[in-house]
């Protein structure tokens, strides 16, 4: 089986709707390796975009599965529940940061994570305003749409968004954008356009994923604290890319000492099977009557079983050191590459979420295409990443947490190499 014989049928069979990044056909993978049918090996730098934290088939999650598999695979927690999933909530609330008693509920993606949210803050305040952040993601669906920042390609093309849906600047240094000026675009919003008492919520990720890997300063989180404390706002942290050891805590939320109201979590939530929730407040999360909540596939044994595995090994490998070793590590390597690559502007990321944005070394200007055969290159030559950000010119370092220190170092050789044959170009 050749990977053009499936790309042919793909294109056949499939919505062009479906972007591609590679046409690299998976067979099979462990770790940080994957296979493709043809055989070819390829190191593992996306981590089916920050899902399997804990590596490809980690074999803890992999016998918590089989051993669920054996007794049932789904029921519909609505109409048979069973423990696992309430201990599963129980660690979550256990876990998520915030000195106050909270609940837990399960569903199936991160976007119907941040759905709910929305609809928990909006029951909860009786408001239905949402102040979001340019550059930031949050779903496909209709409301992830509205509440995410980029309009190409989420948006384009598809009609009207969800209205009350607000945007303002996201900080990012580089680009001389700063929390002052994200804070004063908020009272410049509540003068011309929004009453704050209008406003059920805000939701930021604490790093912004597709936007770029840009960190929220902490002074951001503090100044939106305290802006949803001031008006009654729920304060949402969108978790789920930097959820699960990712940027060396287990949520990123901790790194700043603040807790909000409600967090998302999804992706690296369940070592690769599909399970996301929303854990927060328990008075906001009561606030929905029975049935108001939920869904067939919400919290899946499978996936619960599989989270279970997750939270045991990120304590027991101690994943969140390793991400920041490996995260360090990481930068290292690219501030070295960089002194010999001027067109790498920054280097950026906590943890073992890190990023690399590129730019015109004359004209400061973002180049997509550069990042882009950085990618291309890094390909052929073994290694997948990831491109991101608002003008494409970032590539974002997501490999496992556990993947080894020989292929690690096998594919910073690749970067190198890969980074000087595109300045070659």
């Amino acid at each position: 089986m050749l990977n053009a014989d499936v790309a042919r049928r793909r294109d056949e069979a499939i919505s062009r709707g479906v972007g591609m990044t590679t046409q690299i056909y998976a067979d099979r993978a462990l770790n940080a390796e994957v296979w493709d049918v043809e055989g070819n090996r390829y190191i593992d730098f996306a981590a089916g975009i920050a899902v399997v934290n804990t590596g490809h088939r980690h074999p803890r999650v992999m016998a918590a599965v089989q051993a669920q598999l054996e007794r049932f695979t789904h029921t519909c927690h609505q109409v048979m529940p069973y423990e696992p999933y309430i201990r599963l909530a129980e660690r979550l609330n256990e876990k998520v940061p915030g000195d106050f008693a909270k609940k837990t509920i399960f569903v199936t993606t991160g976007a119907e994570a941040c759905e709910n949210a929305v609809k928990i803050a909006r029951i909860a305040t009786g408001r239905n305003a949402v102040i979001a952040f340019g550059g930031g993601f949050h779903g496909r669906t209709f409301m992830g749409m509205s509440l995410t920042g980029k309009v190409e390609p989420y948006k384009k093309g598809f009609g009207q968004m969800m209205p009350d849906v607000y945007h303002v600047p996201f900080p990012m240094a580089l680009h001389g954008v700063t929390t002052e000026d994200a804070m004063a675009a908020v009272e410049k919003l509540f003068k011309a356009d929004l009453d704050p008492a209008r406003v059920a919520a805000v939701i930021f990720e604490p790093v912004q994923g597709e936007g770029g890997f840009y960190p929220a300063p902490t002074e951001l989180i503090r100044a939106i604290r305290a802006l949803c404390d001031r008006h009654g706002m729920v304060m949402i942290a969108d978790e789920v890319q930097t959820g699960f050891a990712r940027t060396g805590h287990l949520f990123a939320m901790q790194a700043h000492g603040l807790a909000a109201d409600l967090v998302t979590m999804a992706k690296g939530l369940a070592g690769g099977l599909p399970l996301a929730a929303v854990t927060g407040r328990a008075d906001l999360m009561d606030a929905a009557n029975p049935g108001g909540l939920g869904g067939t596939y919400a919290g899946n044994p499978l996936g619960i079983a599989a989270a279970h595995a997750v939270l045991d090994v990120i304590e027991e490998e101690d994943l969140c050191a390793r991400a920041n070793e490996l995260g360090s590590r990481l930068r290292q390597r690219l501030e070295a590459i960089r002194a010999q690559a001027p067109e790498i502007a920054e280097v950026r990321g906590p943890g073992f979420m890190v990023a690399a944005e590129f730019a015109d070394p004359a004209s400061g200007a973002p180049d997509a295409g550069f990042a882009a055969r950085v990618r291309a290159e890094a390909q052929k030559r073994g290694l997948i990443l990831l491109t991101c950000g608002v003008y494409g010119n970032v590539i974002r370092f997501l490999a496992p947490i556990t993947i080894p220190d020989a292929h690690f170092a096998e594919a910073m050789d690749i970067l190198e190499d890969s980074v000087a044959a595109a300045r070659a170009a």
